[in-house]
Protein backbone atom coordinates (compact mmCIF):
# COMPACT_ATOMS: atom_id res chain seq x y z
CA UNK A 1 0.00 0.00 0.00
CA UNK A 2 1.32 3.65 -0.62
CA UNK A 3 0.14 6.47 0.69
CA UNK A 4 0.49 9.46 -1.80
CA UNK A 5 -2.61 11.88 -1.64
CA UNK A 6 -4.16 13.67 -5.00
CA UNK A 7 -6.30 15.96 -5.52
CA UNK A 8 -7.50 16.77 -9.06
CA UNK A 9 -10.07 19.27 -10.34
CA UNK A 10 -11.62 19.23 -13.44
CA UNK A 11 -14.25 22.03 -13.63
CA UNK A 12 -14.84 20.87 -17.42
CA UNK A 13 -15.86 17.46 -16.80
CA UNK A 14 -17.26 16.86 -13.31
CA UNK A 15 -17.80 21.03 -12.12
CA UNK A 16 -16.83 21.84 -8.52
CA UNK A 17 -16.19 18.46 -7.08
CA UNK A 18 -12.60 17.34 -6.14
CA UNK A 19 -10.98 14.06 -6.71
CA UNK A 20 -9.28 12.72 -3.58
CA UNK A 21 -7.62 9.84 -3.03
CA UNK A 22 -4.52 9.06 -0.31
CA UNK A 23 -4.09 5.25 -0.06
CA UNK A 24 -2.80 3.76 -4.11
CA UNK A 25 -1.68 -0.14 -4.57
CA UNK A 26 1.23 -0.87 -6.74
CA UNK A 27 -0.80 -1.68 -9.55
CA UNK A 28 -3.96 0.48 -10.43
CA UNK A 29 -6.89 0.61 -12.82
CA UNK A 30 -8.11 3.69 -14.00
CA UNK A 31 -11.62 2.62 -15.72
CA UNK A 32 -14.98 3.49 -16.95
CA UNK A 33 -16.80 4.56 -20.00
CA UNK A 34 -15.44 6.75 -22.84
CA UNK A 35 -15.52 10.58 -22.80
CA UNK A 36 -15.27 10.00 -18.96
CA UNK A 37 -11.97 11.82 -18.58
CA UNK A 38 -9.45 8.74 -17.86
CA UNK A 39 -6.74 9.74 -19.98
CA UNK A 40 -6.89 13.40 -18.33
CA UNK A 41 -7.00 12.25 -15.19
CA UNK A 42 -4.19 9.80 -15.55
CA UNK A 43 -2.20 12.73 -16.76
CA UNK A 44 -2.73 14.82 -13.78
CA UNK A 45 -1.87 11.74 -11.77
CA UNK A 46 1.27 11.88 -13.57
CA UNK A 47 2.04 15.90 -13.11
CA UNK A 48 1.32 15.56 -9.14
CA UNK A 49 3.70 12.12 -8.91
CA UNK A 50 6.40 14.18 -10.85
CA UNK A 51 6.34 17.36 -8.51
CA UNK A 52 6.94 14.89 -5.60
CA UNK A 53 10.19 13.75 -7.19
CA UNK A 54 8.80 10.83 -8.71
CA UNK A 55 10.22 9.17 -12.53
CA UNK A 56 7.00 8.74 -14.59
CA UNK A 57 6.94 7.31 -18.09
CA UNK A 58 3.46 7.32 -19.98
CA UNK A 59 2.62 5.38 -22.85
CA UNK A 60 -0.34 7.02 -24.72
CA UNK A 61 -2.47 5.26 -26.52
CA UNK A 62 -1.72 6.59 -29.71
CA UNK A 63 2.01 5.03 -29.16
CA UNK A 64 3.81 8.29 -30.58
CA UNK A 65 7.48 6.56 -28.98
CA UNK A 66 6.72 3.49 -30.36
CA UNK A 67 9.82 3.57 -32.55
CA UNK A 68 11.51 4.96 -29.90
CA UNK A 69 10.81 1.86 -27.55
CA UNK A 70 11.85 -0.27 -29.66
CA UNK A 71 15.51 0.85 -30.08
CA UNK A 72 16.01 0.27 -26.49
CA UNK A 73 16.12 -3.59 -27.46
CA UNK A 74 18.79 -3.08 -29.43
CA UNK A 75 20.64 -0.76 -27.14
CA UNK A 76 20.18 -3.28 -24.40
CA UNK A 77 21.35 -6.92 -24.61
CA UNK A 78 19.81 -7.79 -21.57
CA UNK A 79 16.58 -6.33 -22.73
CA UNK A 80 16.49 -8.20 -26.17
CA UNK A 81 17.46 -11.71 -24.70
CA UNK A 82 14.26 -11.31 -22.04
CA UNK A 83 12.06 -10.03 -24.90
CA UNK A 84 13.51 -12.54 -27.69
CA UNK A 85 12.30 -15.27 -24.85
CA UNK A 86 9.03 -14.63 -24.44
CA UNK A 87 8.01 -13.81 -28.11
CA UNK A 88 9.62 -17.26 -29.42
CA UNK A 89 7.69 -18.95 -26.79
CA UNK A 90 4.27 -16.75 -27.48
CA UNK A 91 5.00 -16.70 -31.11
CA UNK A 92 7.68 -18.93 -31.98
CA UNK A 93 9.66 -16.15 -33.47
CA UNK A 94 12.91 -14.32 -32.79
CA UNK A 95 13.63 -10.50 -33.67
CA UNK A 96 16.96 -9.15 -34.69
CA UNK A 97 18.02 -5.53 -35.61
CA UNK A 98 19.77 -3.94 -38.98
CA UNK A 99 20.77 -0.80 -39.00
CA UNK A 100 20.82 1.57 -41.67
CA UNK A 101 23.58 3.65 -42.97
CA UNK A 102 21.46 6.89 -40.96
CA UNK A 103 21.47 4.99 -37.98
CA UNK A 104 18.10 4.13 -37.59
CA UNK A 105 17.22 0.61 -36.70
CA UNK A 106 14.80 -2.13 -38.85
CA UNK A 107 13.25 -4.46 -36.42
CA UNK A 108 13.59 -7.83 -38.41
CA UNK A 109 11.42 -11.36 -37.27
CA UNK A 110 12.55 -15.09 -37.81
CA UNK A 111 9.30 -17.23 -38.32
CA UNK A 112 11.47 -20.30 -36.88
CA UNK A 113 8.77 -22.55 -38.15
CA UNK A 114 8.86 -21.49 -41.47
CA UNK A 115 12.50 -20.58 -42.05
CA UNK A 116 11.45 -17.07 -43.44
CA UNK A 117 12.69 -13.19 -42.19
CA UNK A 118 10.91 -10.24 -42.75
CA UNK A 119 10.43 -6.59 -41.75
CA UNK A 120 8.53 -5.93 -38.42
CA UNK A 121 7.01 -2.84 -39.91
CA UNK A 122 5.58 -4.35 -42.93
CA UNK A 123 5.17 -7.69 -42.55
CA UNK A 124 3.88 -8.23 -39.03
CA UNK A 125 0.03 -7.58 -37.66
CA UNK A 126 -0.59 -5.15 -34.77
CA UNK A 127 -0.57 -7.59 -32.00
CA UNK A 128 2.87 -8.32 -32.25
CA UNK A 129 4.59 -4.89 -32.28
CA UNK A 130 1.89 -4.27 -29.66
CA UNK A 131 2.83 -6.89 -27.22
CA UNK A 132 6.69 -5.88 -27.97
CA UNK A 133 6.22 -2.13 -27.22
CA UNK A 134 4.38 -2.87 -24.32
CA UNK A 135 7.04 -5.58 -23.02
CA UNK A 136 9.77 -2.90 -23.65
CA UNK A 137 7.67 -0.78 -21.45
CA UNK A 138 7.51 -2.77 -18.48
CA UNK A 139 10.98 -4.10 -18.70
CA UNK A 140 13.12 -1.67 -20.17
CA UNK A 141 11.60 1.30 -18.46
CA UNK A 142 12.72 1.94 -15.06
CA UNK A 143 10.87 5.00 -14.16
CA UNK A 144 9.37 4.80 -10.63
CA UNK A 145 5.80 5.23 -11.76
CA UNK A 146 4.54 3.60 -15.37
CA UNK A 147 1.26 4.64 -16.79
CA UNK A 148 -0.10 2.47 -19.70
CA UNK A 149 -3.04 3.99 -21.96
CA UNK A 150 -5.68 1.03 -23.15
CA UNK A 151 -2.94 -1.39 -22.80
CA UNK A 152 -5.45 -3.91 -24.84
CA UNK A 153 -5.24 -1.89 -28.51
CA UNK A 154 -4.45 -4.73 -30.89
CA UNK A 155 -4.15 -8.14 -28.09
CA UNK A 156 -6.04 -10.86 -28.35
CA UNK A 157 -7.63 -11.64 -24.92
CA UNK A 158 -4.98 -14.27 -24.00
CA UNK A 159 -2.37 -11.82 -24.64
CA UNK A 160 -4.36 -9.14 -22.32
CA UNK A 161 -3.98 -11.70 -19.67
CA UNK A 162 -0.48 -12.78 -20.12
CA UNK A 163 0.60 -8.93 -19.73
CA UNK A 164 -1.55 -8.32 -16.87
CA UNK A 165 0.65 -11.38 -15.39
CA UNK A 166 4.07 -10.06 -16.29
CA UNK A 167 2.81 -6.62 -14.71
CA UNK A 168 2.43 -8.87 -11.55
CA UNK A 169 5.87 -10.59 -11.97
CA UNK A 170 7.36 -7.31 -12.46
CA UNK A 171 5.47 -5.54 -9.23
CA UNK A 172 6.99 -8.30 -7.01
CA UNK A 173 10.83 -8.39 -8.48
CA UNK A 174 11.04 -4.81 -8.32
CA UNK A 175 8.68 -3.34 -5.15
CA UNK A 176 9.21 0.37 -5.50
CA UNK A 177 7.41 0.61 -8.96
CA UNK A 178 3.84 1.73 -9.29
CA UNK A 179 1.83 0.85 -12.42
CA UNK A 180 -1.45 2.63 -13.61
CA UNK A 181 -3.19 1.00 -16.36
CA UNK A 182 -6.04 3.17 -18.39
CA UNK A 183 -8.27 0.29 -19.51
CA UNK A 184 -11.96 -0.94 -21.50
CA UNK A 185 -10.68 -4.12 -21.00
CA UNK A 186 -12.25 -6.78 -18.48
CA UNK A 187 -9.45 -8.89 -18.76
CA UNK A 188 -7.18 -6.19 -16.55
CA UNK A 189 -9.97 -5.98 -14.06
CA UNK A 190 -7.22 -8.73 -12.10
CA UNK A 191 -8.61 -8.77 -8.60
CA UNK A 192 -7.02 -11.29 -6.76
CA UNK A 193 -7.70 -9.97 -3.42
CA UNK A 194 -9.76 -7.71 -1.56
CA UNK A 195 -7.51 -5.13 -1.12
CA UNK A 196 -6.92 -4.91 -4.93
CA UNK A 197 -9.96 -3.06 -5.07
CA UNK A 198 -8.31 -0.27 -3.40
CA UNK A 199 -6.35 0.04 -6.61
CA UNK A 200 -9.46 0.66 -9.10
CA UNK A 201 -10.72 3.95 -9.83
CA UNK A 202 -13.70 4.52 -11.63
CA UNK A 203 -14.36 7.77 -14.07
CA UNK A 204 -18.04 8.40 -14.76
CA UNK A 205 -19.21 10.83 -17.73
CA UNK A 206 -20.00 14.53 -16.39
CA UNK A 207 -19.79 13.14 -12.16
CA UNK A 208 -16.00 12.81 -10.12
CA UNK A 209 -14.16 10.01 -10.34
CA UNK A 210 -14.99 7.28 -7.41
CA UNK A 211 -13.08 5.18 -5.68
CA UNK A 212 -12.47 2.79 -2.27
CA UNK A 213 -9.98 4.18 -0.29
CA UNK A 214 -10.70 2.18 2.88
CA UNK A 215 -11.85 -1.22 3.53
CA UNK A 216 -13.93 -2.18 6.59
CA UNK A 217 -13.02 -5.67 7.82
CA UNK A 218 -16.56 -6.97 7.04
CA UNK A 219 -16.03 -5.90 3.22
CA UNK A 220 -12.53 -7.70 3.41
CA UNK A 221 -14.42 -10.77 4.44
CA UNK A 222 -17.43 -10.43 1.51
CA UNK A 223 -14.67 -9.70 -0.83
CA UNK A 224 -12.66 -12.33 -0.02
CA UNK A 225 -15.51 -14.79 -0.89
CA UNK A 226 -16.89 -13.01 -3.67
CA UNK A 227 -13.50 -12.57 -5.92
CA UNK A 228 -13.11 -16.02 -6.79
CA UNK A 229 -16.45 -16.12 -8.29
CA UNK A 230 -16.13 -13.24 -9.56
CA UNK A 231 -15.60 -13.76 -13.64
CA UNK A 232 -14.97 -11.74 -16.59
CA UNK A 233 -18.83 -11.51 -18.13
CA UNK A 234 -19.33 -9.33 -14.12
CA UNK A 235 -16.98 -7.04 -14.93
CA UNK A 236 -18.99 -5.61 -17.26
CA UNK A 237 -20.47 -2.71 -14.73
CA UNK A 238 -16.80 -1.24 -14.10
CA UNK A 239 -17.06 0.40 -17.71
CA UNK A 240 -20.23 1.51 -17.71
CA UNK A 241 -22.73 3.33 -14.93
CA UNK A 242 -26.05 1.89 -16.80
CA UNK A 243 -25.62 -1.52 -15.49
CA UNK A 244 -28.24 -3.97 -14.46
CA UNK A 245 -27.29 -7.32 -12.58
CA UNK A 246 -30.45 -10.20 -12.20
CA UNK A 247 -30.37 -12.93 -10.85
CA UNK A 248 -30.09 -15.32 -13.54
CA UNK A 249 -29.92 -16.05 -17.34
CA UNK A 250 -33.54 -16.25 -17.99
CA UNK A 251 -33.51 -13.01 -16.89
CA UNK A 252 -30.95 -11.31 -18.24
CA UNK A 253 -32.18 -13.05 -21.86
CA UNK A 254 -35.97 -11.81 -21.37
CA UNK A 255 -34.43 -8.05 -20.45
CA UNK A 256 -31.96 -7.70 -22.93
CA UNK A 257 -34.64 -8.17 -25.39
CA UNK A 258 -36.77 -5.58 -24.36
CA UNK A 259 -33.89 -3.22 -23.73
CA UNK A 260 -35.39 -2.10 -27.66
CA UNK A 261 -38.70 -1.21 -26.18
CA UNK A 262 -37.12 1.25 -24.03
CA UNK A 263 -38.25 4.56 -25.27
CA UNK A 264 -35.26 6.62 -24.74
CA UNK A 265 -33.29 3.56 -26.56
CA UNK A 266 -30.65 6.08 -27.21
CA UNK A 267 -29.94 6.30 -23.35
CA UNK A 268 -29.57 2.81 -22.93
CA UNK A 269 -26.36 2.77 -25.27
CA UNK A 270 -24.00 0.91 -22.62
CA UNK A 271 -26.94 -0.54 -20.68
CA UNK A 272 -26.36 -4.29 -20.19
CA UNK A 273 -27.92 -6.97 -18.23
CA UNK A 274 -25.69 -9.43 -16.32
CA UNK A 275 -26.37 -12.59 -14.79
CA UNK A 276 -24.75 -12.49 -11.22
CA UNK A 277 -26.14 -16.29 -11.13
CA UNK A 278 -27.77 -16.15 -7.85
CA UNK A 279 -29.87 -13.85 -5.38
CA UNK A 280 -27.34 -14.01 -3.17
CA UNK A 281 -24.59 -12.21 -5.54
CA UNK A 282 -26.73 -9.54 -5.91
CA UNK A 283 -26.10 -8.38 -2.26
CA UNK A 284 -22.63 -8.65 -3.57
CA UNK A 285 -22.47 -6.92 -6.34
CA UNK A 286 -24.93 -4.27 -4.75
CA UNK A 287 -22.31 -3.82 -1.99
CA UNK A 288 -19.25 -3.49 -4.52
CA UNK A 289 -21.03 -0.58 -6.40
CA UNK A 290 -21.95 1.23 -3.63
CA UNK A 291 -18.32 0.84 -2.63
CA UNK A 292 -16.83 1.59 -6.41
CA UNK A 293 -20.00 4.37 -6.33
CA UNK A 294 -21.33 3.22 -9.50
CA UNK A 295 -24.73 3.33 -10.22
CA UNK A 296 -25.80 -0.12 -10.46
CA UNK A 297 -29.35 -1.13 -10.57
CA UNK A 298 -30.74 -4.92 -9.70
CA UNK A 299 -34.08 -6.04 -10.91
CA UNK A 300 -34.96 -9.08 -8.79
CA UNK A 301 -37.78 -11.41 -7.48
CA UNK A 302 -40.27 -10.91 -5.11
CA UNK A 303 -38.93 -13.34 -2.50
CA UNK A 304 -35.39 -11.01 -1.92
CA UNK A 305 -37.65 -8.68 0.40
CA UNK A 306 -37.98 -11.42 2.75
CA UNK A 307 -34.16 -12.81 2.75
CA UNK A 308 -30.89 -12.69 2.19
CA UNK A 309 -27.69 -10.45 1.83
CA UNK A 310 -29.58 -7.80 -0.67
CA UNK A 311 -32.33 -7.45 1.95
CA UNK A 312 -30.15 -6.44 4.91
CA UNK A 313 -27.98 -4.09 2.81
CA UNK A 314 -31.18 -2.17 1.29
CA UNK A 315 -32.65 -2.04 4.79
CA UNK A 316 -28.97 -0.19 5.37
CA UNK A 317 -28.86 2.05 2.02
CA UNK A 318 -29.13 6.29 2.69
CA UNK A 319 -31.40 6.60 0.07
CA UNK A 320 -34.12 3.85 1.10
CA UNK A 321 -33.33 5.45 5.23
CA UNK A 322 -33.68 9.13 3.32
CA UNK A 323 -37.01 8.58 1.36
CA UNK A 324 -38.27 6.65 4.49
CA UNK A 325 -37.75 9.57 6.48
CA UNK A 326 -38.96 12.18 4.22
CA UNK A 327 -41.98 9.97 4.13
CA UNK A 328 -42.80 9.96 7.39
CA UNK A 329 -45.54 12.43 8.33
CA UNK A 330 -47.34 11.75 5.07
CA UNK A 331 -47.58 8.31 5.99
CA UNK A 332 -47.64 8.44 10.00
CA UNK A 333 -51.75 7.89 9.90
CA UNK A 334 -51.25 4.45 8.15
CA UNK A 335 -48.43 3.60 10.54
CA UNK A 336 -50.63 3.87 13.13
CA UNK A 337 -52.72 1.34 11.59
CA UNK A 338 -49.50 -0.88 11.11
CA UNK A 339 -47.82 -0.43 14.74
CA UNK A 340 -48.83 -0.26 18.40
CA UNK A 341 -48.27 3.10 20.53
CA UNK A 342 -45.26 1.54 21.52
CA UNK A 343 -43.71 0.07 18.39
CA UNK A 344 -44.23 3.91 17.28
CA UNK A 345 -41.55 5.10 19.86
CA UNK A 346 -38.96 3.66 17.83
CA UNK A 347 -38.22 5.10 14.05
CA UNK A 348 -40.36 3.52 11.11
CA UNK A 349 -37.43 2.11 9.18
CA UNK A 350 -37.44 -0.35 6.59
CA UNK A 351 -36.58 -3.45 8.13
CA UNK A 352 -39.70 -2.76 10.58
CA UNK A 353 -41.87 -2.26 7.62
CA UNK A 354 -41.16 -5.62 6.08
CA UNK A 355 -41.10 -7.67 9.51
CA UNK A 356 -44.32 -6.67 10.01
CA UNK A 357 -45.61 -7.30 6.71
CA UNK A 358 -44.05 -10.53 7.33
CA UNK A 359 -46.15 -11.06 10.57
CA UNK A 360 -49.34 -10.89 8.53
CA UNK A 361 -48.35 -12.55 5.83
CA UNK A 362 -47.79 -15.67 7.98
CA UNK A 363 -50.56 -15.12 9.66
CA UNK A 364 -52.90 -15.24 6.53
CA UNK A 365 -50.66 -18.07 4.99
CA UNK A 366 -51.67 -20.20 8.23
CA UNK A 367 -55.30 -19.48 7.63
CA UNK A 368 -55.60 -20.52 4.51
CA UNK A 369 -53.73 -23.77 4.98
CA UNK A 370 -56.39 -24.88 6.93
CA UNK A 371 -59.25 -23.91 4.23
CA UNK A 372 -60.98 -27.03 2.91
CA UNK A 373 -64.27 -25.41 0.98
CA UNK A 374 -64.11 -24.82 -2.92
CA UNK A 375 -64.63 -21.16 -3.60
CA UNK A 376 -63.36 -20.30 -7.27
CA UNK A 377 -60.53 -21.93 -9.27
CA UNK A 378 -58.17 -18.80 -8.71
CA UNK A 379 -58.84 -18.59 -5.00
CA UNK A 380 -58.40 -22.80 -4.96
CA UNK A 381 -55.25 -22.28 -6.83
CA UNK A 382 -53.69 -20.12 -4.22
CA UNK A 383 -55.05 -22.61 -1.35
CA UNK A 384 -53.32 -25.80 -2.54
CA UNK A 385 -49.85 -23.88 -2.95
CA UNK A 386 -49.80 -23.20 0.34
CA UNK A 387 -50.86 -26.57 1.69
CA UNK A 388 -48.04 -28.10 -0.96
CA UNK A 389 -45.68 -26.21 1.04
CA UNK A 390 -46.56 -26.98 4.33
CA UNK A 391 -46.92 -30.65 2.86
CA UNK A 392 -43.20 -30.59 1.60
CA UNK A 393 -41.98 -28.60 4.56
CA UNK A 394 -41.86 -28.92 8.37
CA UNK A 395 -42.25 -25.14 8.95
CA UNK A 396 -42.77 -23.44 5.84
CA UNK A 397 -43.51 -20.14 7.13
CA UNK A 398 -40.02 -19.43 7.90
CA UNK A 399 -39.43 -19.51 4.41
CA UNK A 400 -39.24 -16.48 1.68
CA UNK A 401 -40.82 -18.50 -0.90
CA UNK A 402 -44.33 -19.15 1.64
CA UNK A 403 -44.18 -15.09 2.44
CA UNK A 404 -44.04 -14.67 -1.44
CA UNK A 405 -46.81 -16.91 -2.44
CA UNK A 406 -49.03 -15.78 0.48
CA UNK A 407 -48.28 -11.95 -0.80
CA UNK A 408 -48.46 -12.80 -4.04
CA UNK A 409 -52.07 -14.22 -3.34
CA UNK A 410 -52.63 -11.02 -1.57
CA UNK A 411 -51.65 -8.83 -4.70
CA UNK A 412 -53.75 -10.94 -7.12
CA UNK A 413 -56.96 -11.85 -5.24
CA UNK A 414 -57.12 -9.01 -2.83
CA UNK A 415 -61.31 -8.89 -2.36
CA UNK A 416 -61.72 -12.30 -3.10
CA UNK A 417 -59.16 -13.59 -0.40
CA UNK A 418 -61.08 -11.33 1.95
CA UNK A 419 -64.42 -13.19 1.77
CA UNK A 420 -62.71 -16.24 3.44
CA UNK A 421 -60.74 -14.73 6.09
CA UNK A 422 -61.94 -13.69 9.42
CA UNK A 423 -61.92 -9.97 10.53
CA UNK A 424 -58.79 -9.26 11.66
CA UNK A 425 -57.04 -11.02 9.16
CA UNK A 426 -59.70 -9.61 6.28
CA UNK A 427 -58.65 -6.44 7.72
CA UNK A 428 -55.04 -7.01 7.29
CA UNK A 429 -55.24 -7.26 3.10
CA UNK A 430 -55.16 -3.55 2.44
CA UNK A 431 -52.59 -2.87 5.07
CA UNK A 432 -50.41 -5.30 3.22
CA UNK A 433 -50.83 -3.98 0.20
CA UNK A 434 -50.28 -0.44 1.18
CA UNK A 435 -47.32 -1.84 2.69
CA UNK A 436 -46.00 -3.64 0.00
CA UNK A 437 -45.96 -0.75 -2.21
CA UNK A 438 -44.32 1.52 0.58
CA UNK A 439 -41.77 -1.28 1.00
CA UNK A 440 -41.45 -1.29 -3.28
CA UNK A 441 -41.12 2.76 -3.41
CA UNK A 442 -38.85 2.87 -0.70
CA UNK A 443 -36.24 -0.25 -2.29
CA UNK A 444 -36.61 1.99 -5.51
CA UNK A 445 -34.87 4.56 -4.33
CA UNK A 446 -32.09 2.29 -3.53
CA UNK A 447 -32.32 1.23 -7.54
CA UNK A 448 -33.41 -2.13 -6.98
CA UNK A 449 -36.57 -3.39 -8.43
CA UNK A 450 -38.85 -6.37 -7.49
CA UNK A 451 -40.48 -7.98 -9.41
CA UNK A 452 -44.33 -7.50 -7.74
CA UNK A 453 -45.81 -10.52 -9.81
CA UNK A 454 -43.00 -13.28 -8.03
CA UNK A 455 -40.45 -13.79 -10.90
CA UNK A 456 -39.75 -13.71 -14.43
CA UNK A 457 -41.93 -16.52 -15.23
CA UNK A 458 -44.89 -15.07 -13.84
CA UNK A 459 -44.74 -12.42 -16.93
CA UNK A 460 -44.47 -14.95 -19.69
CA UNK A 461 -47.44 -14.68 -22.51
CA UNK A 462 -46.85 -18.26 -23.37
CA UNK A 463 -47.53 -20.53 -20.44
CA UNK A 464 -49.68 -20.34 -17.40
CA UNK A 465 -47.59 -20.10 -14.79
CA UNK A 466 -48.83 -19.48 -11.12
CA UNK A 467 -47.12 -18.97 -7.78
CA UNK A 468 -43.75 -20.17 -6.79
CA UNK A 469 -41.60 -22.65 -6.29
CA UNK A 470 -41.82 -22.90 -10.63
CA UNK A 471 -40.89 -26.34 -12.27
CA UNK A 472 -39.95 -27.01 -15.57
CA UNK A 473 -38.28 -23.11 -15.76
CA UNK A 474 -35.95 -23.98 -18.56
CA UNK A 475 -38.50 -25.21 -20.97
CA UNK A 476 -40.61 -22.68 -19.92
CA UNK A 477 -38.43 -20.03 -21.21
CA UNK A 478 -37.24 -21.45 -24.24
CA UNK A 479 -40.98 -21.81 -25.21
CA UNK A 480 -41.17 -17.68 -24.78
CA UNK A 481 -38.13 -16.53 -26.10
CA UNK A 482 -38.30 -18.56 -29.42
CA UNK A 483 -41.87 -16.28 -29.82
CA UNK A 484 -40.40 -13.37 -28.29
CA UNK A 485 -37.45 -12.88 -30.99
CA UNK A 486 -39.28 -12.77 -33.99
CA UNK A 487 -41.38 -9.83 -32.20
CA UNK A 488 -40.59 -6.18 -33.45
CA UNK A 489 -40.03 -3.61 -30.45
CA UNK A 490 -43.79 -2.82 -30.97
CA UNK A 491 -45.39 -5.90 -30.25
CA UNK A 492 -42.90 -6.73 -27.78
CA UNK A 493 -43.71 -3.21 -25.67
CA UNK A 494 -47.24 -4.02 -25.56
CA UNK A 495 -47.35 -7.52 -24.50
CA UNK A 496 -44.70 -7.15 -21.69
CA UNK A 497 -45.81 -3.79 -20.80
CA UNK A 498 -44.84 -4.54 -17.03
CA UNK A 499 -41.66 -6.05 -17.49
CA UNK A 500 -41.05 -2.93 -20.13
CA UNK A 501 -42.50 -0.33 -17.14
CA UNK A 502 -39.39 -1.60 -14.84
CA UNK A 503 -37.23 -1.86 -17.46
CA UNK A 504 -37.82 1.46 -18.56
CA UNK A 505 -37.17 2.66 -14.85
CA UNK A 506 -34.32 1.03 -13.85
CA UNK A 507 -32.37 2.23 -17.18
CA UNK A 508 -33.20 6.01 -15.96
CA UNK A 509 -30.56 7.95 -15.18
Amino acid sequence: MIKFEIKVKMPFLWGKAVFKKEHWNQINLIVGPNGSGKTLLAEEIAHQFEEKGYTVEFLQSDRSNQEELLSKIKEDSDLREKIESVISNMFGKTIRFEENADGSVIPMVENKARGVEYNLKEGECHGLKEILTLLVALYGLKSSVLILDEPELHLHPQFQLFFMNEIRKVSVSEPDRIFFLITHSPYFIDLHFAEDLLGVVVCHVNNVPTCVDRLSEKDEILLRRFLPRFNTYHKQFFFSDNQIFVEGYTDQQMFTNLLCCVEDHYGTAGTGVIDVGGKDELGVFFIVCSLLGTDGRIITDLDSLFCGKLRDVVCEDERAISWLEKQYERQLPFYRMLFTKREMESPVTLEKLIYRLESYLVNIGKFVCEVDFCISPEVDMFVEKVKALYDKYEKPESLDTFKAVVLMGVLKLKSELKDILPLPLASSVSLIINATWLILAAIETARVYILPMGCIEHYYIHSDVNYMPISGKDRLFHTEFEAMVNENPKILKKNYSELVDILTRACAK
